[in-house]
């Protein structure tokens, strides 16, 4: 694999008009010069603690309306116009919700557009998601969104939730993606009887460099959405929460500490689907999405949240932000395959490349042992892997991006699988043969194992087996660091990283999996 510098995609190929954003979507770095930090030192002395105070006490002063305002509601009175006095709490909350964003350093919030009635658009899909900051239009509208059922017993928060009247799902309840579908519909088509939903459609956070796959929960129903765009046109970017970057709790305390925080929200004209989109709800969410990148400046990646996971799994080898393998799993996806569920796959594959006599295929043969015909998507992906733009590849390289886009955090299961199709008869690999493991491994163009290999062969024979390196990962776990890219590592050690067990974001998937999602049918697949 390689880093084209001819515009040619992620690698050695790709599409010209649709090649990834610059920068991975789900990495957030901040660098602070002398002065920034010296500004932070003063802020966080001075007016963060008055802040985090007023803020939280804002949040608490809020709870007993809203208490006092959830009690007795049942699902027909939801239904009705707000009483006089619910009216008034309405109010009230709002600007307490507002003085809590005010005490925050969001000293005004630029609104753009006209909010549509329920009656005209039901649902407002709002991206790009990057933050719980995100709850802003949240507290403006006091639109329902859908929350994870745990959520509404978290003391304070939980009661503030349930005043907004939001569709829960459950982790407990198998059908619980299902379920809130049909609520969404039952609410959507109710002509403006139940309030409006706010949904964040890419199901996680990003950095707003790009938008990524929309889910397309909120596009079942075949109503008209709103879409709704956010911007956060600050100097200092202290927002942005995302997968790799920094934490919820030091995100509040950089963004208290900045004088002024700026947000616009921007409401585009009610998007009304067509005949198709209605049967169509992944094609509606894509048109969708196109509006809303259109009107941010930004363009659209197929990247999705499994990709996150790919991009931020534990193991010993971090993939870099530019890996190209983020490519290599969203074409995988295109060709209608699941790299989560492609283990019995990747053995066969393994298996028949180490039977074969030659590692060179061209695109046909290529073509032939995928078992698909030629298509665009499988063109792309062949030229992810010829890197020397010759019309041939090495097998072997597929067989282990493949390994480690089924299996991103059990490292040295692939590189013991690389070694199986590398090794000599002796069971050795050379230098030559490490680096073409390891930067197909972590899908960069070029990488220099010079350093690692010499630590790897104490006794300088110019060779290792699988159990020389196992042995020195096992002494050095961390031996990617150390070696491989030091220096990269060096500029983002101080970043952390969350936990994948699930999107981070204010609104959680609810998208139900695709049918026969473990492995369906290839509409590509020879005969």
């Amino acid at each position: 694999m390689k880093l084209s510098s001819r515009g040619r995609g992620c690698c050695a190929g790709g599409s010209r008009e649709r090649g990834p954003p610059p920068r991975s979507p789900f990495v957030h770095q901040l660098r602070f010069s002398p002065l920034q930090k010296a500004k932070i030192a003063f802020m966080t002395l001075t007016l963060f603690p008055i802040r985090l105070f007023f803020a939280a006490f804002m949040m608490l002063l809020a709870w007993p309306f809203a208490f006092i305002a959830s009690m007795g509601s049942d699902e027909q009175e939801l239904e009705k116009p707000l009483c006089w006095w619910r009216k008034i709490v309405d109010i009230l909350l709002k600007a307490i919700m507002r003085m809590m964003w005010l005490a925050g350093g969001f000293h005004w919030i630029n609104v753009k557009g006209r909010r549509a009635l329920p009656a005209e658009a039901a649902i407002l899909t709002v991206a790009p998601h990057s933050s719980y900051f995100d709850a802003i239009p949240v507290t403006m509208t006091f639109a329902s969104i859908v929350m994870k059922a745990e959520s509404k017993d978290i003391p304070v928060w939980g009661t503030l939730i349930k005043y907004i009247r939001p569709v829960f799902v459950s982790r407990s309840d198998q059908d619980s993606r299902r379920k809130t579908v049909e609520e969404i519909k039952r609410r959507a088509q109710s002509d403006g009887k139940w309030p409006q939903i706010m949904i964040f459609p890419e199901g996680t956070c990003t950095n707003r460099s790009c938008l990524i796959t929309f889910k397309p929960g909120a596009f079942i129903p075949g109503v008209p959405v709103q879409p709704v765009v956010l911007r956060y046109p600050n100097k200092l970017d202290t927002i942005t929460w995302t997968w790799q970057g920094p934490g919820a709790f030091e995100i509040l305390w950089l963004t208290l500490c900045q004088f002024h925080n700026s947000v616009e929200i921007e409401f585009l004209p009610v998007y009304i689907p067509s005949e198709e989109e209605r049967k169509n709800p992944v094609l509606y969410a894509n048109n969708v999405r196109r509006v809303m990148a259109e009107a941010l400046g930004v363009p659209v990646t197929d990247y999705t949240f499994e990709d996150c996971q790919l991009a931020l799994a534990e193991g010993q080898l971090r993939l870099p932000s530019d890996t190209c393998l983020l490519e290599f799993a969203k074409l995988l996806r295109s060709l209608g395959l699941k790299p989560e569920t492609l283990e019995d796959d990747l053995d066969k594959y393994a298996a028949s490349a180490m039977k074969m006599k030659k590692e060179k295929f061209d695109l046909k043969e290529f073509s032939a042992y995928l078992e698909f015909q030629v298509s665009q998507t499988l063109e792309s992906m062949f030229a992810l892997f010829d890197e020397n733009e010759d019309g041939v590849i090495d097998i072997r390289e597929f067989v282990i991006a493949l390994s480690v886009v089924c299996k991103p955090s059990k490292t040295l299961e692939t590189i013991q699988l690389a070694f199986q199709l590398y090794q000599s008869e002796g069971g050795t690999v050379t230098e030559e043969d490490l680096a073409r493991i390891l930067k197909t491994a972590m899908g960069v163009s070029q990488i220099d194992v010079t350093h690692l290999f010499r630590a790897v062969d104490e006794e300088e024979k110019g060779k290792i087996t699988y159990d020389d390196f196992y042995t020195f990962a096992a002494l050095h776990p961390h031996f990617a660091e150390e070696y491989l890219y030091a220096d990269q590592m060096g500029a983002e050690s101080g970043l952390e990283t969350s936990s994948l067990s699930a999107p981070n974001g204010i609104c959680t998937d609810f998208s139900p999996d695709s049918s026969g999602d473990r492995r369906k049918p290839l509409q590509k697949k020879l005969n």
